[in-house]
């Protein structure tokens, strides 16, 4: 299961997501850590659950031929899964895995609340994250022209590591980083 700590975050991701929480929590409104760091495994888990077996087979023989051997596996390794769309991030390309990533819920009365429309006292909480988000220099995935992810905060501006890192880099990275045993 993905960290909810935000300890697990790098330190400039961590202050700033201190400080949005914080000032979310100024505005009245209460976000509460979902996800921090998030090992390639979970992330081929979130990926696998809405795709065909055909286009995850056809995206592990991409990785292998790329030499991206462990992202492969990654993906090869969780099996079968079922579930909504929720990342068109592989693992390794989600900020999720670099510690570079927040994903918050909205808490309404002890309760998560998922709407972007449902206002409380004239605001949205997943509105009032995005614009904090922001204010702060991170990147909103509530703001992205397309694939809103309103829940989720970065703090580069880059839509994945790969536009910062070859596909081998994060591979070895992330086997570094993550290679169970």
């Amino acid at each position: 299961m993905a960290s909810r700590d935000l300890n697990d975050l790098i330190p400039a991701m961590k202050t700033k997501s201190e400080a949005l929480i914080r000032k979310c929590r100024d505005r009245g409104i209460e976000m509460r850590p979902s996800a921090t760091l998030r090992s390639p495994f979970e992330q081929a888990e979130l990926w696998r659950q809405s795709r065909a077996r055909e286009e995850v087979q056809a995206k592990i023989r991409e990785l292998k031929a790329a030499g991206a051997n462990f992202l492969a596996f990654c993906l090869e390794n969780v099996g079968p899964r079922s579930g909504p769309d929720v990342t068109g991030s592989i693992p390794g390309l989600s900020w999720h895995q670099w510690g570079e990533a927040l994903d918050c819920f909205w808490v309404i009365d002890g309760r998560a609340e998922w709407s972007t429309t449902k206002k409380v006292n004239g605001l949205n909480g997943y509105r009032v994250y995005a614009e904090e988000a922001e204010r702060l220099g991170l990147t909103a995935g509530g703001l992205w022209p397309r694939r809103k992810d309103w829940p989720h905060a970065q703090l580069s501006a880059a839509s994945s590591p790969a536009r910062a890192r070859t596909l081998l880099e994060i591979d070895r990275i992330m086997k570094e980083r993550f290679e169970q045993g």
